[in-house]
């Protein structure tokens, strides 16, 4: 269902069984996939590709151009995979000419607040706390958790299977598997818990 107080540009392609709620925004060179839940007041703005089966939130805005001065309106997307949370208020900006995507995988929470940043590359399976900021070019790996208000710096690569914890700031990697924390960050340990609730398979 569509609400007619929804815009949605002719050029726009929207797939099978979407949700579009009233004064939602959906511009050109947009593409969203099938059985997608998008609440009031989200916008989706040009080059962001969406998958199948995400819910958005109200005030989220998906693709809008990159906050960086090196921006020259080049042609690029901010791509979304399938079966996420994007909690409201969430900002994913689209690519620059350094890496031409923003990509966020499959099965992700992204909570209230959060802020991606253009080229970012956040794999499945994440768990991104409250306004917990991210700048460009960052890598996080799958299965991470990255607690609420934690500021991330440009090019930081977050490991899979990690903790870090909430109101942290770094400007450096983060090993898989660990939590890490304070300020100045720091290794505290192995992430036991974490570890515990993932099943992993491996060949005989």
């Amino acid at each position: 269902m569509i609400s007619p107080l929804a815009y949605i540009h002719p050029e726009a392609k929207i797939g099978e069984n979407v949700e579009i709620g009233p004064f939602v925004y959906v511009d050109k060179n947009v593409i969203i996939g099938d059985n997608n839940k998008i609440m009031p007041n989200v916008n989706i703005l040009y080059g962001s590709r969406i998958g199948s089966g995400n819910t958005i939130f109200p005030g989220a805005v998906i693709g809008a151009v990159p906050q960086d001065l090196k921006f020259k309106g080049e042609e690029t997307t901010a791509e979304i995979g399938d079966n996420n949370l994007i909690r409201e208020n969430v900002t994913i900006n689209r690519g620059t000419a350094a890496k031409g995507i923003t990509k966020v995988g499959s099965g992700n929470l992204l909570m209230e607040g959060v802020h991606v940043a253009h080229d970012a590359q956040i794999g499945n399976g994440c768990i991104i706390g409250n306004a917990t900021k991210m700048a460009g070019e960052i890598v996080i790996d799958d299965h991470a958790i990255i607690s609420a208000a934690i500021l991330m710096h440009q090019f930081c690569h977050v490991g899979g299977y990690v903790m870090v914890q909430g109101g942290s700031r770094f400007s450096k990697d983060i090993p898989p598997y660990i939590v890490a924390g304070r300020d100045p960050i720091a290794y505290c340990g192995i992430n036991i818990i974490g570890l515990r609730r993932v099943v992993f398979q491996t060949k005989s």
